[in-house]
């Protein structure tokens, strides 16, 4: 698929934040379920797939990332688990198909295209304003890795 650029409204979200670097990226992964968990327990349904947000970092230094639920709803305070917002605006979007651990191919693509058409990245301070991936694959309903699908979205800056 090649990248796009689509307006899209603001999403509220649980999520748990971490830093972590690849080689701990286990950890990262643990929260998936952790923040699911937490949500059942609250009563709070997941009005969409499984997201990872990046604020910092790359594959040569620990990463800030927040992992999370989309939610339809309010999230109650707690001090793991958190209530936060994609912001509304423009992204640059890429559908990445096949196993996560090979999204940086999909990263480069959509960073280079981004380079050719003059996209800039909404980057604060050296922080992403946003940028995330939403697991679209369940794999427990699609177990070949072949065939998985995370959207990788980036907000441009105006």
């Amino acid at each position: 698929m090649e990248p796009r650029i689509e307006d899209r409204p603001a999403v509220s979200y649980a999520g748990i934040t971490e830093k972590a670097t690849l080689a701990e990226w286990g950890r990262v992964n643990a929260l998936v379920p952790e923040v699911l968990e937490w949500l059942t327990g609250h009563g709070i349904a997941p009005a969409g797939p499984p997201l990872y947000r990046y604020y910092a970092g790359d594959a040569t230094t620990p990463i800030e990332v927040e992992v999370g639920w989309p939610v339809a709803g309010d999230v109650p305070a707690s001090d793991r688990v958190r209530a936060g917002v994609l912001p509304a605006g423009r992204y640059a979007v890429l559908v990445h198909r096949g196993h996560p651990d090979r999204i940086a191919e999909s990263f480069g693509v959509l960073e280079s295209w981004a380079a050719r058409e003059g996209v800039r990245w909404d980057v604060t301070e050296g922080r992403w304003v946003c940028r995330y991936e939403s697991y679209r694959t369940d794999p427990q309903v699609e177990p070949d890795p072949a065939r998985w699908e995370t959207e990788i979205a980036y907000l441009i800056r105006e």
